[in-house]
């Protein structure tokens, strides 16, 4: 499970820089495009944005506010995989997509002093947004569902086989 974790990290992170690269070279000169639509009505267009921010582009122009933070997150997500390696493959999973779309976001921090997002959610006002932070905001929803859902399950369990276990001796 490890080395799928591994190379899972490394698709997204390439998907990530992939598609920012052709946002780069392709979208950049156009400014935006449709992408998904169903007849006339528009769901997702794609807009070439430099986000100097975080999201909804806050905290903009603090760039090396945001690397140090965004490391430290990232650095706290592989320790925190590293100690819950195996206690559920979807917490696993969580934090592997939390890392891949927290480094994606750094490469661009590093390399631009801003993010390049392209997503544009048409059928309501949304933040434009990139491959990484799908990742992170999947991350998000997978670690909210596992802590409100699976662990206290797994605690009661733990519990369980220590009492069963005690009764045992």
């Amino acid at each position: 499970m490890a080395i799928i974790l591994g190379v899972l990290i490394v698709v997204l992170i390439a998907a990530d820089q992939l598609v920012k690269y052709w946002a780069i070279h392709e979208l950049k000169p156009v400014g935006s495009m449709e992408f998904i639509h169903i007849g006339s009505r528009k769901i997702i267009d794609l807009t070439y944005l430099e986000n100097d921010g975080a999201i909804f582009g806050s905290m903009s122009g603090q760039r090396w506010f945001l690397i140090g933070f965004t490391s430290l997150v990232v650095i706290g997500g592989i320790i925190l995989l590293f100690k819950v390696y195996r206690r559920s493959k979807l917490l696993d999973v969580a934090l592997a997509l939390f890392i891949a779309g927290g480094i994606g976001n750094l490469i661009d921090r590093f390399r631009f002093s801003y993010v390049v997002d392209m997503f544009e959610v048409k059928l309501f006002h949304f933040a434009i947004f990139n491959v990484a932070d799908i990742c992170v905001t999947v991350a998000f929803v997978l670690l909210l569902w596992y802590a409100l859902f699976i662990d206290p399950k797994l605690e009661k369990k733990k519990k369980a086989e220590a009492a069963k276990a005690e009764e045992n001796e």
